[in-house]
């Protein structure tokens, strides 16, 4: 297909980058060169490397963020793979009660692991049994840890997932009928198969995780002090927008490193759920197969039954201990007791009749509501049409647009909202409606991008041929054939921009001008 003409649908979404991405990080990048004169000066980068403190901070980050990455990882790859090995339906519910605890804001979760792991709470009463400091655990660096790897366990999940359903699962039978143990199958085929999936997975949960402050903020303690924690300081308290600047520079410069290693080893192509082409990562995972080799020595030629059962058995705990902080909070709703305690005293609706008789409350929700359906019909439409140029562009313009597609997923968040005050500021933006839209569509853009990716890797093009054969144009296709084929992708993609707007606390605490902050920024006001 002519190339001008297949990049046709991604030019919406390739304006909206440049003026709303590209140019405010460009900008903050370029500020971060300047002194409070306006003049050019690298005195802000001076003053962090002359200061052991913010060299500490950033280190903190991100050792808390690669512990985050790998746990997340480890977890949930048993979970992932299970749910290859389920029918559609059962894979559909399973992902439901997983997908829970991510659709559900950061506030809520963090609020929750407070009340189970404060002094009092319930899970440090329960360990007061078998340690003898269980006081030590919040504000402390393993409640970050608990807090963030519960936050990010789905989204290592979902990223897995679609990596190990392109593995054709006769391969490892097939070695079994060949003499491989189960063991040796499963470490010699399956894993290394899978590599690019843990390499997407890992790095996607730790550039999310470096923009973390709210679950370090409300868990740690000033030792745990993570540079986004920093930056919104600078930016709120200090009114320091260059030193901010000089400081997301650093992540910034750090995350891109970490990218480019990605890059590689695992290759663009696995965040859309595609194995690379080439297998240069996979040479690269040699010693996970003289592992099969050596737990083969341990394996037996055939499956045990109880390895199912454990699987499942594991999974179940999985999603049992991920949704126990969404089940926790809902007792507390009826509590009469203006302070966090557990188990609740006396039954009441106060917060109820409270929330829904204040003006200040409606007008957060009511805004925080708009906002998110507005942002996810904007991303879902400038990201269909992103992904859709996709699948028509030759190889290297492809990797090459979706890097770009996927940037302000690699970019920290908080890197993005400074870049994004600084040119709402001057444009009037800042604090308004239209504003927060904008820069959550930033935010969520990369999302809809992955997730649509990944289901035209499954779409079959025959059809719309078919279609194209018989007379139809090119808005009656995508009327009758594409949009009704991708319902179901289209839904989970719109749901996911949505939650990341609702949820997004970064951009709404970044813009100090906001009349009417919406709820998760009023809530995270509330709380301190």
């Amino acid at each position: 297909m002519n190339f001008k003409r297949g990049l046709i649908p991604a030019i919406p979404a390739l304006l909206f980058l440049a003026a709303f991405f590209l140019l405010p990080v460009t900008e903050m990048l370029m500020g971060s060169f300047q002194n409070t004169s306006g003049e050019f000066s690298l005195e802000n980068f001076q003053r962090i490397a002359a200061t052991p403190v913010y060299g500490r901070v950033l280190g903190i980050t991100f050792w808390i963020s690669a512990v985050t990455a790998i746990l997340a990882v480890l977890l949930a790859y048993p979970v992932s793979y299970l749910l290859t090995r389920l029918s559609p339906y059962g894979r559909e519910r399973w992902l439901l009660w997983i997908m829970l605890p991510f659709w559900t804001s950061y506030l809520v979760k963090t609020y929750a692991w407070m009340l189970l792991l404060s002094r009092k709470g319930l899970l440090t009463t329960f360990a007061a049994n078998f340690v003898d400091n269980p006081s030590g655990l919040v504000p402390a660096v393993s409640g970050v840890i608990i807090g963030m790897v519960h936050a990010m366990l789905p989204l290592a999940v979902v990223t897995l997932l679609p990596i190990m359903r392109t593995i054709d699962q006769r391969l490892m039978p097939a070695a079994q009928t060949l003499g491989a143990s189960r063991a040796m199958g499963f470490f010699s085929i399956f894993l290394p198969l899978s590599a690019p999936g843990i390499a997407a997975a890992t790095l996607l949960v730790f550039i999310t995780s470096l923009g973390f402050f709210i679950v370090p903020a409300l868990l740690g303690s000033p030792r745990e002090m993570m540079v986004a924690q920093l930056v919104i300081s600078s930016v709120l308290d200090l009114f320091d927008l260059h030193f901010a600047g000089a400081l997301s520079v650093v992540l910034l410069a750090c995350s891109l490193l970490v990218f480019l290693v990605y890059d590689r080893v695992a290759g663009l192509s696995s965040l859309g759920g595609e194995a690379p082409k080439d297998r240069k990562a996979g040479r690269g995972l040699m010693v996970l197969i003289g592992i099969g080799h050596l737990f083969s020595r341990f394996g037996r030629e055939r499956p045990r039954a109880g390895d199912s059962r454990l699987l499942t058995g594991y999974s179940v705990l999985l999603v049992l201990l991920l949704i126990l902080p969404v089940l926790i909070v809902v007792p507390l709703a009826f509590t009469s007791s203006p302070f966090i305690a557990f188990p609740p005293k006396l039954f009441s609706l106060k917060w109820f009749t409270e929330f829904f008789t204040s003006a200040v409350w409606q007008t957060a929700l009511l805004r925080s509501l708009g906002v998110g359906v507005a942002t996810a019909l904007l991303a879902l439409i400038l990201g269909f049409g992103a992904t859709m140029a996709l699948t028509r562009l030759s190889a290297g313009w492809r990797k090459a647009l979706f890097t770009l597609f996927i940037a302000p997923l690699i970019v920290p968040r908080i890197v993005i909202a400074l870049g994004l005050l600084y040119l709402f500021s001057r444009i009037g933006l800042a604090g308004k409606d239209l504003g927060l839209v904008l820069g959550h569509t930033v935010l969520a853009l990369p999302y809809v991008v992955v997730t649509l990716s990944a289901a035209f890797k499954q779409y079959d093009w025959r059809l719309d041929d078919a279609a194209r054969s018989l007379g139809a144009g090119t808005f009656t296709r995508l009327r009758t054939v594409t949009l009704p084929l991708m319902s179901a992708s289209l839904v989970s993609a719109f749901l996911l921009a949505f939650i990341t707007s609702f949820d997004d606390l970064t951009i709404a605490s970044s813009s100090a001008a906001a009349s009417t902050p919406p709820c998760p920024s009023r809530c995270g006001t509330a709380s301190s």
